[in-house]
């Protein structure tokens, strides 16, 4: 076996990719404090082609040199939006037709493994601040929460690798079996 390397891989130009259909998540980021949990998201958000990022409240925006050094370049790629509050951005979504599920260990959470998302349904998925998690009212304003499976000491995971687990348990139904 030998490792392709980067001209060998045929991906996308950020042209190409902003043309090329998408698959159909939105990320949310509520309250996500650390720019470099931002740029993973946004990274991790280019690979799988989902539709856009809603940054919100003191989650921060690019250009930043925080965002980028993790993002490397995916804040150009991945169509972003700005919303005071993530609130906002779950209403703004669900009037757009959007099922909206937070990231959250909740009362009647339905375990992502358990979770199948409907093909030719639009989805956004909103992830917590790294302390605080989903603001209440956020959950809320969402059809539901999906829950990680966890079963070490720790209560919590990294954002970054929880939207790297959730974008592709989406992935894998909406993009890979179709």
């Amino acid at each position: 076996m030998r490792k392709l390397r980067t001209i060998e891989m045929d991906r996308l130009t950020v042209d190409e990719f902003k043309s090329a259909e998408k698959m159909p998540l939105t990320v949310v980021l509520d309250d996500v404090r650390s720019m470099y949990n931002v740029g993973s998201v946004f990274r991790t958000g280019d690979a799988f082609r989902i539709e856009s990022v809603w940054l919100c409240g003191i989650s921060a925006t690019p250009p930043a040199t925080e965002i980028h050094k993790t993002a490397l370049g995916a804040e150009d790629s991945v169509e972003w939006h700005y919303s005071p509050t993530a609130a906002e951005a779950v209403a703004r979504l669900r009037a757009g037709g959007c099922r909206v599920y937070a990231v959250e260990q909740a009362e009647g959470s339905t375990k992502l493994h358990e979770f199948e998302p409907e093909a030719g349904r639009r989805y956004a998925v909103v992830l917590g601040n790294e302390v605080k998690g989903v603001h209440q009212e956020v959950i809320d304003l969402c059809d539901g929460c999906l829950e990680i499976p966890q079963f070490g000491t720790k209560h919590s995971m990294n954002v970054s690798v929880t939207a790297g687990i959730i974008i592709y348990h989406f992935a894998r139904r909406l993009m890979l079996n179709h």
